[in-house]
């Protein structure tokens, strides 16, 4: 096995819940300011996620007052302190980059639904 592989496997994350493209989540992410630290909430809609292992990282997108912003999380970062699932939605493709461009209920994404047996 590859020696980086070995070291990064004990820092992979298992703690988060299932997310896929298409879901809107709100990301609790550790911020330093000087000596202080706070946490400051990021909610938006995944667009994509890419890497496997230890690099695997995600792209949250939302729109604030009119304009769009877009970040890349890396999975595993210890600054993540939690993922929570807002909505579930219903999406067809694997990367939902057509979104950059599309406004009003153009943008608008489909929930998903849930069986329950």
């Amino acid at each position: 096995m590859d020696i980086l592989q070995q070291i990064g496997r004990d820092q992979i994350r298992t703690d988060f819940p299932d997310y896929r493209v298409g879901d809107t989540v709100r990301v609790h992410y550790k911020i330093k300011e000087g000596g202080k630290e706070r946490i400051q909430v990021f909610q938006g809609l995944v667009i994509q996620k890419r890497g496997a292992g230890i690099s695997k990282s995600f792209t949250v997108r939302k729109v604030s007052s009119g304009v769009g912003v877009e970040r890349v999380f890396p999975q595993n970062s210890p600054n993540i302190d939690k993922l929570e699932i807002v909505r579930h939605g219903q999406v067809r493709r694997a990367k939902l980059f057509y979104l950059r461009s599309a406004t009003g209920k153009a943008s608008r994404i489909k929930e998903r639904r849930r069986f329950t047996a």
